[in-house]
C-alpha cells in the first residue's frame, strides 16, 4: 500500500527543515491530536500511541542531507516506511511531502488505509503550522 500527502511550499530552507526532522524528539510536536503515548527511545528511534492504536515504534533508517529522511517500522506485525521528501523551490523555500509504503495483505490494508492516511496529513499540516 502507498499513500502520499500532497506537496506543500514551506517557507524555509531544506536544511532547517531536514534538520527539524532529524530529531526523533521533534516529532511529538507534529504528531495529531490524540496522542497517548510518545516517547524518545534512541537518538535514532521513537514510540508513539495514537488513542485506540497499537503502540509504534519508528527507527530512523536513511537520512540523505537535506534531500529525504526514511523512517521504519522498529519491530511489530507491519512492516513500513515513512519517507519525508524535501526539495528546494528557493534559498528559503521547500517543497514537502510524505510518503508512506507498507506490506499488508487486502483485508489489512482496506482496514487500515483511511487512518493512515489522516495520520500523514495530520504530520504534513502540523509540520506546515510549526514551521511557519
Amino acid at each position: 500500500m502507498n499513500l502520499e500527502t500532497p506537496k506543500i511550499t514551506i517557507n524555509k530552507s531544506q536544511k532547517e527543515l531536514f534538520t527539524y526532522l532529524s530529531k526523533a524528539d521533534n516529532y511529538l510536536n507534529i504528531m495529531p491530536d490524540g496522542v497517548e503515548k510518545f516517547e524518545v527511545l534512541t537518538e535514532d528511534s521513537f514510540l508513539f500511541q495514537l488513542k485506540g492504536m497499537p503502540v509504534i515504534q519508528l527507527a530512523f533508517k536513511e537520512k540523505e542531507e537535506f534531500g529525504r529522511i526514511v523512517l521504519v517500522a522498529d519491530g511489530g506485525k507491519f512492516p513500513f516506511s515513512l519517507t519525508a521528501h524535501f526539495d528546494a523551490v528557493s534559498d528559503d523555500k521547500t517543497a514537502f511531502q510524505l510518503k508512506f509504503e507498507g506490506e499488508f495483505n487486502a483485508m489489512m490494508a482496506m482496514m487500515i488505509k483511511s487512518p493512515i492516511n489522516k495520520f500523514i496529513h495530520a504530520l504534513s499540516e502540523n509540520f506546515n503550522k510549526i514551521m511557519a
